[in-house]
Order: C-alpha cells, then sequence, then structure tokens
C-alpha cells in the first residue's frame, strides 16, 4: 500500500481581519482551501466559541492580566442577541484531490466593540487540524473611527456605563460623545539623522445603513507647545469619504535643549465629525535610545 499524507494550502493567513463595520452590519470574506494532494479529504469546520468546552476555559484570570504578549481573548466579544457574531458556511464536506473549497466567513455584529473575536479550525477527518485562523472584527455606532499608538483600554467589555468628563476646550465644541485617549510614542535612536515616527488612522465607514454625500472631517490642533517639544504634524486636518483612509503623520527631533531625565509629554485634540463630533485627548511622549 501507499501512506499518503493529506496536504492544503489556505489563501489566508494567521489573521483574517473583518476591519470596522456599522454595528447591526453584515459583511462577508471568503477563505479559499486548496486541496494539494492526491486523495480525497473530508473536512469539518469548527469555532472557538461555539466549542462544548468554553466555559469551562472561560473560568480562569483574562490574558490581558497574565500575559504581555497577548491582549485579547480567542474568544473575545459577542453579541447580545445570542447568535455567534461569526459565521462560518459551508460546515462540513469533501475536498476532490487537486480542486478548492471556498468558505465564506459572515461577521454580523449587533454593538458597538473593538473586540470582536473567535478562531476558526478547520479538521481533516475530524481529527487532523489543517488550519486555525483568528477572525477578528470592530463595530461602531457612529461612521468614522480612530486608530493607532499604545492601547490605554481595557479589551474586555464591561457593564458598566462611564461617561468620562471632556476637557474644556472639548465642551466648547458643542455636544459630542465622551473624550477618549490615545498615547504616541516616538523613540529617537541616538545619533541617526531620521526623526522618530508614529501615525495615527482615521477611517470613514462604507456602509448602505448611510448617506454617500456625507463626508467625515477631522482636525488634530497644533499649538506652539508641540513645536517647542520638536513634534511636527504631516496631514493634521483633512476630509475622507466613505470607505477612505487617512493618516496623520508625526514626527520628532529632541531639541537642542532637551533634558533627557525629564521626557516631553505633550497633548493635542483630535476632533472627528461625521454624524457626531467626537474628540481624543492625543498623547505625545518622545524619548531618546541608543542604538543597539
Amino acid at each position: 500500500g501507499h501512506g499518503v499524507v493529506p496536504s492544503t494550502e489556505c489563501s489566508v493567513g494567521e489573521v483574517l481581519d473583518m476591519g470596522y463595520v456599522m454595528a447591526r452590519d453584515t459583511v462577508t470574506a471568503t477563505v479559499q482551501i486548496k486541496n494539494t494532494s492526491s486523495m480525497t479529504l473530508l473536512f469539518s469546520v469548527q469555532l472557538e466559541s461555539l466549542s462544548p468546552t468554553r466555559d469551562r476555559d472561560r473560568q480562569k484570570i483574562p490574558s490581558f492580566l497574565t500575559s504581555s504578549l497577548q491582549r485579547t481573548e480567542i474568544v473575545g466579544t459577542q453579541n447580545y442577541n445570542g447568535f455567534s457574531v461569526f459565521k462560518v458556511s459551508p460546515t462540513e464536506g469533501k475536498i476532490e484531490a487537486g480542486m478548492s473549497q471556498d468558505f465564506v466567513v459572515t461577521f454580523s455584529p449587533d454593538h458597538e466593540s473593538l473586540y470582536y473575536s473567535d478562531r476558526l479550525k478547520v479538521l481533516l477527518f475530524g481529527k487532523h487540524t489543517a488550519h486555525e485562523i483568528q477572525l477578528k472584527g470592530a463595530a461602531r455606532d457612529h461612521p468614522m473611527f480612530v486608530e493607532g499608538g499604545v492601547p490605554l483600554d481595557v479589551p474586555v467589555e464591561s457593564l458598566a456605563v462611564t461617561s468620562p468628563v471632556a476637557p474644556q476646550e472639548a465642551l466648547e465644541k458643542g455636544p459630542q460623545e465622551a473624550v477618549r485617549s490615545l498615547l504616541l510614542l516616538l523613540e529617537f535612536v541616538e545619533g541617526s539623522a531620521e526623526p522618530a515616527r508614529a501615525e495615527i488612522t482615521v477611517g470613514a465607514i462604507q456602509s448602505p445603513q448611510l448617506a454617500a454625500k456625507k463626508a467625515v472631517e477631522f482636525s488634530l490642533d497644533s499649538g506652539p507647545e508641540l513645536r517647542r517639544a520638536g513634534f511636527e504634524l504631516d496631514g493634521a486636518k483633512g476630509a475622507l469619504e466613505r470607505g477612505q483612509l487617512k493618516r496623520i503623520g508625526v514626527s520628532w527631533v529632541p531639541p537642542a535643549d532637551l533634558q533627557t531625565s525629564d521626557p516631553p509629554l505633550v497633548s493635542a485634540l483630535l476632533t472627528v465629525k461625521g454624524d457626531i463630533t467626537e474628540c481624543y485627548r492625543v498623547l505625545l511622549m518622545a524619548r531618546v535610545v541608543s542604538a543597539a
């Protein structure tokens, strides 16, 4: 007889990020798996959120408290309505030798959260794990989002309702959501001719729920304090159409009078206007590091 090893190729890597969508919208993505062996493969698909041992596995300390490398759980935020936020079709079948199978992944969040996640596992013959794919997605109640920098939040949903106090300069701009914070850390390599760089991404979500003509506007206010501390901004103001991304670049060169024992920490206010006005306090921290 002949021993044959089942082999497959997957069209995506270890992570499938569905991106930002509007809460209560549905988006899909396709994952293709090709049978590169000379035998017919029987497959089945499992989601970690539907694992029969999930409740038992959750009786432990959250990973963001125990691990510096992993911020989020494998199974993150789930829908309030009890239905899975991620679905995969088909769930079982067979792939003939040399043929491919398309799997449709559906992302249907029913409320706002940045931490939807699950794990998709493809099994061959009911026991051999061929592929494991981390599924990720984020949902917003409003058609814009901001990301970048060092995370300052806790990646686990709370049942508490909090209302942070907005700074005075934000309150003067009129009614809006609570102010959030972003931290950008810029590290300048000692003796380098290149400045330290970081960036913030502002995005406008594409959705059939929204009017196409409504643009998203953003502005990062830069005062003289930033320039005195050695910070420069690129693309601090702009407008986006639905589905667009724009990046605000921040660079830093240590000023001549920099005290290395007291690295600069300054803040700027990022205002994003869509169907509402949101404000983000951007904290800019910089330091000089030695070349290793």
